[in-house]
């Protein structure tokens, strides 16, 4: 007989009630949670989820502003917009990239090098903006990718302004270009003001004055399907266009300064004495600033860097040469000021070298036998080397560098340009710092601008433009003026005096005046070529810098000296005379004589922007030049 026990009905129904309870409890308690969490998600923490739920929907689209023009100051515009098509491609809608890149390839041409760029910009902007892959799409290439939108999720066919410079190298060293946005850019500007921006400001003026071009970003709320495509405009905040730029810069005297100058690498720079403005600012060769705004190709980059000729150098602010005999146009004024040569018929006699005291060594005069007895006057009209050797060692280097350095010498000039060089004017201590004693000889070659003496073409304009206003040296200035596009109110640059020169009696620029003047329209000037037809009087001096040195005994022959070791050519002056509107520097690389080659292009700039064109040879002055009145007759 089998023992089989009595079940416990009792004893199980109240273990099952109490499983049952405890359930009824975590499920109370779990229904708890759930409803305190959706009163957390839909009341106390709406507006948070919203605005992430609307943003799934709802997108921010950055809009580029019109970048400001840039004109003349005439008018004539230098830089402006125009509209492109571009293809461009939101990351975070692609979800294969590489099948998108290469259906995109089929439809229109993608080089290495718009790959290259493409990826870098995926490298170093979020992935929710417009990167392009292609600047430029002709006609009939948006025509096929416009066809084919809608089956390539992240492609977008979209009209932007490109910046184009209508006359390609016109002045293109002191307009510089804008170009892509760089990895060095991005680590200097706020990324959330050029959000949807693809070019800046790199060099002369776009660079200088990027935040009046630049304007400001707008936004487009743009509600979007599932797949990221723009369904409709909810809301849109207009940028704010640029201002328009009006330089000083007279685009028919720059053209007329860089066509004269021509395949010749050189400089040109013209300035308004009263006021400092830059009214001619050439380099050549020049380059098209076009072909940087989308990233120049690096085969075209490498042939400029190449270039013998240094294309891409801006001469005027960076190019530094030996004054040659120019610098005698501002020690003549130390001469005056020295008390060494107010007797006009003071002279020295020049046999056509000079020696130091004790010393064998030569220094000789460009004039094979020499001038003979030179006053002043003459050592500038004839350019007499000995005059200024002599004159050189009776002031000493520190005297001489104290009266050049207040006409702009050594230092800067400020002109509203970048990465402008400060020239070098050279004192026993600068020498010494290199390790090196300065030798007598050091001051006797300092005397006709040679040895270790440095000048920019843009401190030569601006020294001859403080001798033109006698002794004001105003700031040069390329900015005339900016103009809000939208309400036309225009606010004029200000004219900024840097220095005046003092002077120990006022008619020491009257008497400078006249020997200046004489250079070019007296029978044994050295620029009288340029003066015999001009009908207005001009005051210059011309300059030659030596390149290769010459060995003690031997002659130089420019002829056997291969071109690139001739010496340069200068000329610096400022007309008319009477009252100085213009002060022009130009240097000529390897161009021999300031007389025959710097001389004939300063005429021309100065006719340009005196007379509005090539002057009439039969209305030349017909009466010798007379001595400008002084300051008292003047008054």
């Amino acid at each position: 007989m089998l023992n089989i026990p009595l079940k416990d009905y009792l004893r199980e129904t109240r273990i099952f009630n109490a499983r049952l309870g405890v359930a009824g409890v975590i499920v109370v308690v779990l229904t708890f949670i759930l409803l305190a969490r959706l009163v957390y998600l839909q009341v106390i923490d709406y507006r948070h989820y919203a605005t992430l739920s609307q943003a799934n929907r709802v997108k921010p689209v950055p809009i580029p502003p019109a970048r400001g023009l840039i004109l003349d100051r005439n008018g004539v515009v230098l830089a402006q917009n125009f509209p492109v098509y571009t293809l461009e491609i939101v990351p975070e809608q692609v979800k294969n990239m590489r099948g998108l890149l290469d259906e995109l390839g089929k439809l229109v041409r993608v080089t290495d090098g718009d790959l290259k760029v493409f990826q870098k910009q995926l490298r170093e902007r979020p992935r929710f903006e417009y990167m392009t892959l292609r600047s430029y799409l002709n006609e009939e290439e948006a025509a096929r990718v416009a066809v084919r939108l809608p089956f390539l999720n992240g492609a977008e066919l979209r009209a932007r302004l490109q910046r184009h410079y209508p006359f390609g190298g016109l002045a293109v060293h002191a307009l510089g270009y804008v170009s892509r946005i760089s990895e060095q850019d991005l680590d200097r500007i706020d990324k959330s003001a050029y959000r949807g921006m693809q070019h800046i400001g790199k060099l002369g003026i776009e660079a200088t004055y990027e935040e009046l071009l630049f304007g400001r970003v707008g936004f487009e709320k743009v509600e979007t399907n599932a797949h990221g495509r723009a369904l409709r405009t909810l809301e849109r905040i207009a940028p704010t266009a640029g201002k328009n730029l009006y330089l000083n810069i007279d685009a028919k005297a720059q053209a007329v300064a860089e066509q004269a100058l021509g395949k010749r690498r050189g400089a040109v720079v013209a300035i308004e004495p009263a006021t400092g403005a830059v009214l001619a600012f050439a380099s050549t060769p020049t380059y098209d600033a076009n072909a940087f705004v989308n990233g120049i190709e690096p085969a075209a980059y490498k042939a400029l860097l190449e270039d013998p000729d240094k294309p891409l150098i801006n001469r005027v602010i960076n190019g530094q040469y030996a004054p040659g005999s120019t610098i005698k146009a501002f020690l003549g004024f130390a001469d005056l000021e020295a008390g060494n040569s107010i007797d006009m018929n003071r002279s020295v006699f020049c046999a056509g070298s000079y020696n130091l005291p004790g010393s064998a060594h030569q220094f000789r005069d460009w004039k094979k036998g020499g001038h003979g007895a030179v006053t002043l006057h003459d050592a500038i009209v004839q350019s007499c080397d000995v005059y200024f050797y002599r004159l050189a060692v009776a002031l000493g280097p520190e005297r001489m560098k104290n009266f050049l350095a207040p006409f702009g010498f050594g230092r800067a000039t400020g002109v509203d340009l970048p990465a402008e060089s400060s020239g070098l004017l050279p004192s026993p201590e600068w020498k010494k710092s290199r390790g090196q004693p300065w030798y007598p000889g050091d001051t006797v070659v300092a005397g006709i601008g040679q040895g270790s003496v440095l000048v920019t073409p843009m401190q030569l304009a601006s020294g001859m433009a403080a001798i033109a206003s006698r002794g004001l040296r105003m700031k040069p200035t390329m900015l005339k003026a900016y103009e809000d596009p939208r309400t036309k109110e225009r606010v004029e640059a200000p004219a900024t005096l840097i220095q005046e020169i003092s002077t120990k009696d006022r008619r020491n620029w009257d008497l400078l005046f006249t020997h200046l003047m004489g250079v070019v329209h007296e029978a044994h000037g050295t620029a009288t070529g340029i003066g015999r037809t001009s009908p207005y009087h001009i005051a210059g001096k011309t300059g030659t810098a030596q390149v290769k040195a010459v060995a003690q005994g031997a002659r130089y022959d420019e002829h056997a000296t291969p071109e690139r070791f001739r010496d340069h050519a200068l000329f610096v002056a400022f007309a008319p005379v009477e009252d100085p509107k213009v002060a022009v520097a130009v240097i000529v690389e390897n161009g021999s004589h300031g007389s025959t080659t710097a001389a004939p292009i300063a005429r021309q700039v100065l006719d340009q922007l005196i007379l509005g064109g090539p002057a009439d040879a039969r209305k030349a002055a017909a009466v010798p030049p007379t001595p400008p009145k002084s300051v008292e007759d003047e008054e």
